[in-house]
């Protein structure tokens, strides 16, 4: 039997959800290729929240921008779905949830072992991206792309940045989870 939502949870999914909107806007300038602290804030809300209301932030966030508010990266609305990099979006829902799972389910949580956790999460955050931007890439604009190049371009040229965060965000997480325990706050373990 899951539990029903109550306002605290509501709450904290709004919050992260609303987080992930800002680290949307939130550029961080590197040699070749910015990127944003979205996927910090996806981190963390799986991390903080668990496997359920991580991915239901997420879901709102998704939810919120394609019915029109520009909380995207390059906007919102329903359109958005033609967009080559949609993906990574889909790829945040289950990212957070896996993320969630993993750190529910840890006996001891040290930054290394939230880490791998995060990592394991963003790994579905590049497999739904780095397949939609193939398959839009070359079904809907019609652009010939190979996968290694979908994989280069969706992968290996922003997963260095992304990595940057994670570790801070293993930090902030493995600090923080603990306290959110003890106060009833945290995702925990089904039984």
């Amino acid at each position: 039997m899951t539990k029903k939502l109550n306002i605290r949870d509501i709450a904290q999914i709004a919050l992260f959800s609303a987080l992930t909107a800002v680290g949307a806007f939130i550029r961080i300038p590197l040699p070749l290729i910015p990127f944003t602290l979205q996927t910090f804030f996806v981190a963390l809300s799986g991390a903080l929240l668990g496997a359920k209301r991580g991915m239901l932030a997420q879901l709102l966030y998704v939810a919120v921008g394609l019915m029109g508010l520009p909380v995207f990266t390059k906007g919102g609305g329903i359109g958005y779905i033609l967009q080559p990099t949609f993906g990574y979006l889909i790829g945040f829902i289950f990212s957070a949830w896996l993320t969630g799972l993993l750190t529910e389910r840890l006996k001891e949580v040290r930054i290394m072992n939230v880490f791998a956790c995060i990592l394991a999460g963003s790994a579905l955050t590049y497999l739904f991206g780095v397949a939609y931007l193939y398959l839009m890439t070359n079904l809907y604009l019609k652009n010939v792309m190979t996968l290694g190049q979908a994989i280069y371009y969706g992968f290996a040229m922003v997963i260095g940045g992304d990595l940057l965060t994670f570790y801070p965000a293993s930090i902030l997480a493995a600090r923080l989870k603990p306290v959110l325990r003890k106060a009833g706050l945290a995702g925990e373990p089904q039984k």
